[in-house]
């Protein structure tokens, strides 16, 4: 198994930003819209972005929530590992807000049809945009599409995009791995 770098922790930090500035753009104040990271990995990304918009920016407030999607996946029964949930956390209402699902890596489009069907559960939001770190443009088994994107990624289907995040794996840098 190799893997070469595919983004630096400098590289991943210009792209971050970029993002924020976007969202800044189409948002502006944030009152309407609440950002969702789609557990487990799309919570860095999006505590991140918080993080950046408001220190950076001095957006003053913005709804974050989390979403698990575990048990909503159409593979949830399909394969041998045992799939572990982890924790929802959304405490404010979404009805009638503009959401901004934010996951790392855009690949299938399931993840992204499960989080849509999750958050029903939630109420019917305004809007639903969707921002991920990298694209895997090539690899879509769904029509799903990403409103903000920070990298596309031509990977073929036995190369994975790893993404490591400082808080949870000690560095921010983003892999190409050949199985």
């Amino acid at each position: 198994m190799s893997q070469k770098v595919l983004l630096s922790s400098k590289e991943i930090n210009i792209i971050l930003h970029r993002l924020a500035c976007q969202l800044l753009e189409n948002h502006l104040s944030f009152e309407n819209t609440v950002l969702i990271g789609i557990q487990p990995r799309g919570k860095f990304l999006a505590q991140r972005l918080t993080k950046i918009l408001k220190e950076e920016y001095k957006v003053k407030q913005i709804d974050l929530g989390f979403l698990d999607i575990t048990f909503y996946r159409d593979d949830f029964r399909r394969g041998d590992k045992t799939l572990e949930a982890t924790k929802t956390k959304i405490d404010f209402l979404i009805e009638d807000k503009n959401v901004v699902l934010i996951d790392d890596v855009l690949y299938t489009g399931r993840s992204i049809n499960a989080a849509l069907t999750a958050l029903q559960s939630f109420g019917r939001p305004k809007d639903v945009e969707l921002l991920c770190l990298i694209d895997r443009r090539f690899s879509r088994h769904l029509p799903i599409q990403p409103n903000y994107r920070g990298r596309q990624v031509d990977a073929i289907n036995d190369e994975k995009v790893k993404v490591m995040w400082e808080e949870n794996d000690g560095e921010d840098i983003i892999y190409l791995v050949n199985r």
